[in-house]
């Protein structure tokens, strides 16, 4: 029985080993199918990275194109165009443009070899005029606007109704105004106004400086201006906003200098774009200065800005709510008495209240408050309407 006891205890060692030496086979076996996922994952990525590489080579590998500029349509259906080198050439149009898209003053590629047109190039733009788009909303609303309800009134039925509902103007059977020019003392809300229509409106702003109009070359602030108007209707609904308008849309004069002349050349390129032959859709354009005195009569002609509207002095109404405008957000006394800042504030422009209002606070600081009080106000007042009166110079803060 010795022998079968020993013979039971060798198959039982003998089916442990079998065991143990399968279950590490199959545990062998799943982490080299593991590594195997792994290989194929790690190929798979290399064979992408290859064939990137290989279309960038082929890439770098081809000859680089000439930019031209489309001059004519033949009836055939070749192009006479314009390189950039000089000379103009009559070449062929690659199958895959329609012939149909291809119109005189478009820019091209062509072939290096054969300078066949093999592909449309979108038109130039001056980063100058990019700079220009404001791609967020200003947040200037309505509600930040003290008083001008009437102003605010006639911009809305101008600007904004054309653009949020031009087919309101359809049914009438109506244009709506082309141009829209916004007058007054420094200070009286002007451009404040143009930010809220861009803020409320879904249309792209586009803010320019009439001084940025004015170039040193010949031709560079009319080309500005015509691109300007360009990228607008690219955008569209868009508002183009001019502010300081006087800078380039001042009376033309028989004498002038070449610098005049060269402002005059880009004011009759505006002229152009505020009422030419082409129809802008739908681009609004608001203008804004403090001197409509000195602006060229071809300018303020019905048909270029059809609507002008003054920004007067606020009254007393006006300065009240552009107080409690400009207080909402600061920590004043409850017993804040806005009547006695009113009458305080004679002839005073927005500007100066809003000025009036951070010197308040300034003055609380320099006492360490947290709290502004009437005393601040009655300082504030005091040091807006002594600056400018030590040398005689008239203070701009005043209309």
């Amino acid at each position: 029985m010795p022998g079968t006891a020993d013979a039971k205890k060798d198959s039982i060692d003998d089916s442990t080993y079998t065991e143990t030496y399968t279950r590490h086979l199959e545990r062998r076996l799943r982490a080299l199918e593991t590594e195997k996922q792994i290989l194929q994952a790690e190929r798979s990525r290399l064979e992408k990275e290859t064939q990137t590489l290989r279309t960038e080579l082929e890439k770098l590998r081809q000859s680089p194109l000439i930019t031209a500029t489309v001059i004519e349509i033949l009836d055939d259906g070749r192009a006479v165009v314009k390189s950039s080198t000089g000379p103009n050439f009559v070449v062929h149009i690659s199958s895959s443009i329609p012939k149909d898209k291809l119109q005189p003053g478009m820019r091209v590629a062509l072939n290096q070899r054969s300078f066949a047109v093999t592909q449309e190039l979108p038109p130039p733009r001056d980063p100058m005029i990019r700079a220009m788009e404001i791609e967020e909303a200003p947040d200037v609303s309505y509600a930040d606007i003290g008083g001008l309800k009437e102003q605010l009134r006639e911009i809305k039925e101008t600007v904004e109704l054309p653009l949020l509902k031009p087919d309101l103007f359809e049914q009438v059977g109506i244009e709506p105004p082309k141009g829209v020019l916004l007058t007054g003392f420094p200070g009286t809300g002007k451009t404040l106004c143009a930010r809220a229509v861009a803020h409320e409106t879904n249309a792209t702003f586009i803010r320019v400086i009439g001084s940025e109009l004015v170039q040193k070359f010949i031709g560079e602030g009319a080309r500005l201006v015509r691109e300007i108007f360009l990228l607008a209707k690219e955008k569209a609904p868009a508002i183009v906003f001019v502010d300081e308008l006087d800078a380039v849309g001042s009376h033309r004069l028989d004498i002038a200098t070449s610098g005049d002349r060269e402002v005059q050349r880009t004011l009759m390129q505006l002229l152009s774009e505020l009422d030419g032959f082409e129809n802008r859709g739908q681009v609004a354009v608001l203008g804004a200065t403090n001197r409509p005195d000195i602006l060229d009569p071809a300018l303020l002609r019905p048909g270029r800005f059809d609507r002008i509207i003054d920004f007067p002095v606020p009254d007393e109404e006006s300065r009240k709510e552009i107080f409690k405008i400009h207080t909402r957000g600061m920590n004043v006394d409850s017993e804040l008495d806005y009547d006695r800042l009113v009458s305080a504030t004679s002839e005073l422009t927005g500007a100066a209240i809003k000025v009036i209002c951070i010197e308040a606070g300034m003055f609380a600081i320099r006492d360490n408050r947290t709290r502004v009080v009437q005393e601040d106000f009655t300082k504030a007042v005091s040091k807006i309407r002594d600056r400018g009166k030590g040398d005689g110079a008239p203070s701009t803060l005043y209309a």
